[in-house]
């Protein structure tokens, strides 16, 4: 029984970035059928923060009674966790994805790891420890996940029609965005993708290293929600002052901000801060592959995106990649746990300020000073 226990606490970061990843899929097809409704990306990211703080606040302040003090270095870190994860990141997220695809945008997103992993090991989180055979399927983890990325992304092959879908938008209403975008769209596109990669893997190490000092990721996250609420809302005022696009009915738009808020951003972020705490920015970041999958299967059933021959090797790829990098995190971290066994005893030497003449009973109990204290 023991044993089980302790399988399934191993298993629990796996599943909760498992978790982390189908809600992201969620959010990028909700995004895309938004943005093909006409609402306002830049309002669409204001919501996003404003329903995501308006949860997990509320929700820190019950179940995290107990916390650190609030210090001026979590301010910043969290004011800049949200700057790069949260208003900017997100920005340059959805403008991406209205100028291409959820397929390319998720395809440009699992640069993440490799970018993840390089600022890792700038900043000593990570070791890269290459002549290891763990060093060793980290980098050829990441090299595989990102190659099957850009094979699904440059590679189309025969098409594979899935006969179902699904039409979400009334009347069957879609916009210009999900034609294929011009060349320079594209172009553009790709570019804000691989922008809004490296906030990403900048926010990751961020959060780990807020996740050190500040170990509370409801209150980590309704503190980044708060940040990020105030800056993208601002920037979403300056930008777009019509007031009228910020009704919301009944529909898609009101499904979207709802969702993006509180499972998009409010569940995830908690998910991810505690993941990044227990894990580290890597393990985290490598989970990223698994959206573009799911994104591929979900984009073909709503947005009638066409799965290819492309996509299904390049899922292959990244999947394998994937458990390449686990497998090699997972080997490091217990030739780290066998540094001290768990059995074996550990002595503890304390210094005190007795007199050296002050009386100490030993395990004898025979009374002996401190000058007479055998040293072992």
């Amino acid at each position: 029984m023991g044993q089980i226990v302790k399988i399934l606490n191993e298993l629990k970061p796996a599943t909760v970035m498992v978790m982390v990843q189908a809600l992201s899929a969620g959010l990028n097809v909700l995004y895309k059928l938004a943005a093909d409704d006409g609402m306002n990306l830049r309002i669409i990211v204001a919501y996003r923060n404003l329903f995501a703080t308006a949860v997990m606040v509320p929700l820190a302040l019950i179940v995290e009674r107990k916390r650190p003090k609030m210090t001026w270095t979590i301010l910043v870190q969290g004011f800049l966790c949200a700057l790069v994860g949260g208003s900017l990141a997100q920005n340059l997220y959805i403008e991406s994805l209205s100028l291409t695809s959820t397929t390319f945008i998720c395809a440009m997103t699992n640069l993440s790891p490799a970018i993840t992993f390089i600022i890792a090991i700038t900043i000593g989180l990570e070791k890269l420890a290459f002549r290891t055979m763990a060093g060793k399927a980290k980098v050829l983890g990441t090299v595989i996940g990102i190659g099957g990325a850009m094979l699904l992304t440059f590679y189309k092959g025969p098409q594979f029609n899935i006969s179902t879908h699904i039409d979400l938008l009334p009347n069957g209403h879609h916009g210009t965005n999900s034609s294929h975008p011009p060349p320079t769209h594209h172009l553009l596109g790709a570019l804000l993708a691989f922008v809004c990669c490296i906030c990403y893997s900048v926010w990751m190490n961020l959060q780990a290293k807020m996740s050190q000092k500040y170990p509370c990721h409801y209150s980590s996250t309704a503190l980044t929600c708060l940040f990020a609420a105030v800056q993208s809302v601002v920037f979403a005022l300056c930008v777009e002052r019509d007031m009228s696009l910020w009704k919301l009915g009944w529909n898609i738009r009101l499904l979207t901000v709802a969702y993006s808020g509180v499972f998009g951003m409010g569940v995830t972020f908690s998910m991810m801060a505690w993941c990044l705490r227990i894990k580290g920015p890597l393990y985290t970041s490598v989970f990223n592959p698994l959206v573009l999958v799911l994104v591929a299967i979900a984009g073909s059933l709503f947005l009638e995106e066409k799965l290819n021959l492309g996509t299904i090797i390049g899922a292959v790829l990244i999947v394998a990649g994937l458990y390449v990098v686990l497998w090699g995190k997972g080997k490091e971290m217990k030739k780290t746990s066998k540094l001290v066994p768990e059995n074996e005893a550990v002595e503890v030497v304390v210094t005190s300020s007795l007199d050296a003449n002050t009386p100490i009973i030993s395990n004898d109990n025979s009374v002996v000073v401190g000058k007479d204290l055998p040293i072992k």
